[in-house]
């Protein structure tokens, strides 16, 4: 039995060689009983201690398990000059792409209905400038087929037109007038007065900071229209003429509702519109004469139909007929 077998006290026997003493380290590569791996460099001079000119705290310590010896500050590490920190990055990985966002965020019927909705605006935004196009286009094949789809889609929200370009702008002031046969509450039947319905939009306007488009050129632009598809005697004169007066009756049936015309519970029976035109006075300085006289043009009488009270005006009785035009 060998005299180490019998503990870390036992010593060696007289007269007996001394035994060799084994050695306590692990062969190099292999680990030792706290966790800790030998190197292959132990003992050597240049493990005693950093270079020359650095301090051992210099010195980045060794992960376990790592055999290759670590550089210190200042030497060549890889293709960069270590500088003695740790890279963080290199061991966080790639960075996360970012969130998804607008639509891709939704949910697949979400990003369905969004899409569905985006067509329809598009395909409505399409068709719209197509429509204008072919409005000021000059006449060609599909204006000669299909002139009257394209007049019901741009009369009268996007007429187009270029009179504020004109070389000679309006030089007259033209009021509309308006005047009823109603029937009031006791059933009797009576003409109203002329209502000067520019007057009354003129009013609006004057003073008002931001005077609505209505106020501006509704009634302007509805009597332009009719004038624009009738001769001088009233006849229309294209295929845009019911159409005009049909839109020129409705509104002066709206506004005489909002004058009340005829008095409370009145219900209007047939309405007669007429224009006044005079000419803008030239400057003083100038020469040219016009004249002061008014030019009036009046209309026939037209009768109101329940569709033309139904379009914005006050509820009243029917009264079964129309009345007929005078």
């Amino acid at each position: 039995m060998d005299a180490y077998d019998k503990g870390s006290n036992a010593r060696p026997v007289p007269g007996e060689p001394e035994a060799a003493v084994p050695d306590s380290r692990p062969p190099e590569g292999q680990e030792t009983s706290d966790g800790h791996e030998t190197a292959d460099d132990h003992g050597t001079p240049d493990s005693q201690g950093p270079p020359v000119g650095q301090t051992p705290s210099a010195r980045i310590p060794q992960q376990y398990g790592d055999q290759q010896e670590q550089p210190y500050e200042g030497q060549p590490y890889g293709d960069q000059q270590y500088d003695g920190q740790y890279d963080d990055t290199a061991l966080a990985g790639p960075p996360l792409p970012p969130p998804p966002a607008g639509i891709a965020a939704l949910s697949l019927p979400y990003q369905i209905a969004a899409a569905l909705a985006l067509a329809v605006v598009a395909v409505a935004a399409c068709v719209h400038v197509g429509m204008v196009f072919l409005h000021v286009a000059p006449s060609n094949t599909v204006t000669k087929q299909h002139g009257q789809a394209i007049d019901e889609w741009i009369y009268p929200e996007f007429e187009q037109n270029w009179k504020l370009f004109a070389p000679n702008p309006l030089q007259q002031n033209i009021a509309v007038q308006v005047r009823a046969d109603v029937r009031a509450a006791d059933g009797e039947i009576r003409t109203t007065r002329w209502y000067d319905l520019s007057a009354l939009d003129g009013a609006a306007i004057d003073g008002n900071l931001l005077p609505s488009h209505t106020q501006q050129n509704e009634l302007r632009r509805a009597w332009d229209f009719f004038v624009a598809t009738h001769d001088n005697a009233n006849r229309p004169n294209g295929l845009r003429g019911a159409l005009s007066e049909k839109y020129l009756r409705r509104i002066v049936v709206l506004r005489l509702d909002r004058e009340q015309a005829g008095g409370r519970g009145a219900v209007v029976q047939q309405v007669q519109v007429r224009s006044r035109t005079t000419n803008v006075p030239p400057p003083k300085w100038s020469q040219e004469q016009v004249s002061d006289k008014p030019i009036v043009r009046q209309l026939p009488w037209w009768p109101v139909s329940e569709a033309d009270r139904a379009a914005g005006t006050r509820p009243g009785e029917s009264t079964g007929t129309e009345a007929s035009a005078r």
